[in-house]
Parts: C-alpha cells; structure tokens; sequence
C-alpha cells in the first residue's frame, strides 16, 4: 500500500490515541484496585488530603458520589473503561498502519463528540473546553482530509476502468 500524504498526521493521531488508551486502561485498573475497600473514606480521605472543603459542591458531589459505588459498580466500570481502552488501542494499531476503515472509524467516533464539545462550551466558556473542542475539531478536520485524498490502488483502478 503506497504511503498517502497524511501519513506523518495519521500517526500522530494514533499516538493521541493510543495514549487516551493506555490512560483509560490505568483509569480501570485503579477502579478494580478500590474493589473491596471502603471508597467513601478513601473519597474523605482525598479531599482532606488536597485541603479542600468537603461541604463545597465539588468536594460534596465527589464524596456523595464515592458513596454510592458499589463493588458491582466499580467492577462495571472497569469493564466499561478497559472496553473503551481496547477500543482505543485497535483504532491506534489500524491507524499506524493506515487502515482505510480506522481513517473512518476515527472521523466518525472524533465527529461524534463535537455537538457535546459544543453543548458544553455553550452552557459555560472555560479554557478546558475550548481546547478540547479545538483539538477535537481539529483532529476531525485532518481526518476528513485523510479520507478524502487518499484513495486505494484497487478503488483508483476501479473508476478509471469503470
């Protein structure tokens, strides 16, 4: 397969995104480590650490929220996260070796998150938010350029002759 003209691009977004992977994946097994523990106190235990004030909103939502994992819960997270870290690491591989359908699979799964970027960047402007829908909006754009310029020798052949 001829190398395209996105090839350098295309590798840098598979990095991005076997980095999101490898990040998620560390994301599960702390889930799975806080099986069998009292993740309320280690939630108390957090924010006292970090100086911060447990009757504030934040803090409280944090804490509440510690609360009310469940082992069940915790376990189905895991299992939601190494999932999405799988994920991540098939579309990585496929994209450092320019598969045609990861180049779709990752306009696709980046284009997704741009209407909640955008929902969100509408209910409160940060810095946060901006970056990431810039980066995110960015990433699309190249995408739609890779697939766009770049067309198999079976699929060029096919329309010349047809």
């Amino acid at each position: 397969m001829p190398k395209s003209r996105s090839f350098r691009g295309v590798r840098a977004i598979a990095l991005a995104e076997a980095t999101k992977g490898g990040l998620v994946l560390i994301a599960s097994f702390g889930l799975l480590s806080l099986v069998h523990h009292d993740v309320r106190a280690l939630a108390e235990h957090l924010v006292e650490w970090l100086h911060l004030n447990p009757a504030g909103k934040y803090p409280g939502l944090f804490l509440e929220a510690a609360s009310r994992l469940t082992d069940t819960r915790l376990i189905a997270l895991a299992a939601l996260a190494l999932s999405y870290a799988v994920m991540r690491a098939i579309e990585a591989y496929a994209l450092w070796h320019e598969r045609r359908w990861a180049e779709w699979f990752a306009l696709i799964s980046g284009a997704v998150y741009l209407p909640i970027e955008i929902y969100e960047l509408y209910r409160g402007v940060t810095w946060m938010k901006g970056l990431a829908l810039a980066i995110n909006a960015l990433i699309v754009a190249y995408m739609g350029y890779a697939v766009w310029q770049y067309s198999p020798p079976d699929e060029a052949g096919a329309s010349a002759s047809g």
